[in-house]
């Protein structure tokens, strides 16, 4: 029969190593009576008349034979050395290093009989990582033996020293908590889990956020023996998966418990690998770009900072010269797609049609740069349109994620999306709105040191939708919070830690905020403490008339 934790090579294995240390035991047990009979040979050999030669032998024998018992003693300490080595590694996973399936059962039988002898719970975790086959089959098995580790790595982490973590199988693990006091318990645990897979890691040329789907079971509110209690985990780990929650617990045991996944957006963050390359090139490109619009701006900017200290007469001159600037470079813009154009209408070589992808992609920056600038001024003119219709938020939240991922994943930033699970149909202009939180992103990248975190959050009530944007970057000091929202204002640490940027990203996601009847707000304990954007749609405000246009 085989031991627990043993494969059948394994448990063949024990048996030679077994037999091997009792023939060596027998060895030594001969050596002794050998010995033995020698020294009893060897007093008679002292007696007058026995021969001197039949002496000397003897003594050299009992030399031979100490020595033989001697190695024979360390013969015997290696083996059984090595029988408790190879009977430990059975029992574990060659990959991760963890207890096999067959330790953890045997295990967990045994916190069960504890667990009845002493009266206490104990919950087991089914943990499943999500996406695991894309990245397995899009980067292959040794990269995935990577992330695997990781992931064993991060669970056992943040576990105790007296719970079990163990590979089941494939991308499936199982982690035993030999005590709780009630499922929440383990629900923070599961949290904690996620919470270390979500921080972000750079394998080889890709950078890599995970996520699991978790299901819970507790001893004894789901069964009271092992196969019970790991089914129900099980069950709730595909419940858990069915409705993108980070973890369920068996309604047996919490029949409300469950928590929503931080990563929970199909086209954004639950891509869970990303090439850590392109994401520097993109961030490069966008900003050589914007440096080149800098370079034409830049005395209209220096003229701005100047008049925002002037007269309102000398204001509306500097607003009107903005507009000019403006209008100049839209000239470069349409020959840029004119020629874009062209380039897509001929029979062109193979190399052609990626120069005009580099083109769009330039063009469509530098026209978001141009849309701030008028933005400013169309505002500040009360000539900013809105085009409303009905928007799904959560989607315009998940595309906005997606198209800010590259510059947070070229600074290795942690990005948590925290959302109320439903839809939630917003009447709003979704260009405008995606443009406030594009901005809100941007900026918090921008100013959040690498390795740093930052968290967009969505909450709603019958009035009003609340959008958060929070980072623990270099923070906003007292005296520039109060103007933050003013055309080019820049803080003075920020302006050092990150020296791109006009300072009119929030100013337009102000105006933005306005014309849509909300607020937003700007808060931070100063230097070093990060900052947080709050921005508030009141609901009951924005018109519902699908399609409808608003001027500001």
């Amino acid at each position: 029969m085989n031991e627990p934790g043993h494969s059948d090579a394994d448990n063949a294995e024990l048996v030679r190593a077994r037999l091997e240390l009792l023939e060596l035991r027998a060895e030594a047990d001969t050596a002794r009576r050998a010995l033995q009979s020698l020294r009893d040979d060897t007093s008679e050999a002292r007696s007058p008349v026995a021969d001197s030669g039949k002496a000397s032998d003897l003594l050299e024998a009992n030399e031979q034979l100490v020595l033989a018992l001697m190695q024979s003693k360390v013969d015997s300490e290696e083996a059984m050395r090595s029988m408790l080595e190879m009977s430990r590694v059975a029992a574990l996973d060659a990959l991760t290093q963890l207890p096999n399936r067959m330790l953890f059962l045997d295990r967990f039988t045994q916190a069960i009989a504890g667990g009845r002898r002493r009266n206490h719970r104990m919950a087991v975790l089914f943990v499943d990582l999500n996406n695991f086959k894309q990245v397995n089959d899009a980067l292959g098995h040794q990269f995935g033996d990577q992330v695997l580790q990781l992931a064993a790595r991060c669970m056992v982490s943040v576990v105790r020293a007296s719970d079990t973590v163990s590979r089941y199988g494939g991308d499936e693990f199982l982690i035993l908590l030999d005590e709780v006091a009630q499922a929440s318990d383990a629900g923070a645990i599961a949290d904690k889990i996620n919470a270390a897979l979500a921080v972000p890691t750079q394998l080889a040329d890709h950078v890599l956020r995970m996520s699991a789907s978790i299901g819970i079971s507790v001893y004894p509110d789901d069964g009271e023996d092992v196969t019970t209690l790991i089914d129900a985990a099980d069950a709730a780990m595909y419940e858990a998966k069915r409705r993108g929650l980070g973890y369920t617990v068996s309604k047996a045991s919490d029949p409300v418990s469950s928590h929503a996944l931080q990563v929970a957006f199909p086209e954004s963050l639950r891509l869970p690998v990303t090439s850590f390359q392109e994401a520097i090139n993109a961030q490069v490109e966008r900003h050589q770009l914007l440096q080149e619009a800098n370079e034409q701006l830049l005395l209209s900017a220096l003229d701005a900072k100047r008049l925002q200290d002037a007269a309102e007469k000398a204001l509306k001159r500097h607003n009107l010269r903005m507009a000019q600037a403006v209008h100049e470079l839209r000239s470069p813009l349409m020959a840029i797609r004119n020629a874009s154009a062209l380039i897509a209408s001929e029979d062109i070589p193979p190399p052609l049609p990626r120069m005009n992808a580099v083109i769009e992609r330039q063009a469509a920056q530098m026209s978001r740069l141009v849309s701030d600038l008028l933005d400013v001024s169309r505002a500040q003119g009360s000539k900013l349109r809105l085009e409303l219709s009905a928007v799904n938020l959560l989607t315009l939240i998940s595309d906005v994620v997606e198209a800010s991922r590259p510059a947070i994943d070229t600074r290795l930033q942690r990005f948590l999306v925290n959302v109320q699970p439903g839809e939630l149909a917003l009447n709003c202009d979704p260009v405008r709105l995606a443009q406030v939180l594009r901005n809100l992103l941007d900026n918090a990248s921008k100013y959040t040191p690498i390795s740093g975190e930052i968290v967009l959050s969505m909450s709603r009530s019958a009035e009003a939708v609340v959008l958060t944007v929070r980072d623990n970057g270099i923070g906003i000091n007292e005296r520039s919070l109060a103007h933050i929202f003013e055309p080019f204002m820049q803080d003075e640490d920020a302006h050092e830690f990150n020296t791109k940027g006009l300072g009119l990203g929030l100013t337009v996601v102000e105006e933005l905020v306005k014309a849509h009847g909300g607020t937003v707000t700007a808060h931070s304990g100063g230097k070093g403490m990060g900052s947080e954007f709050v921005v508030t749609l009141p609901l009951a405000s924005v018109p519902q008339e699908s399609g409808s246009a608003r001027t500001a």
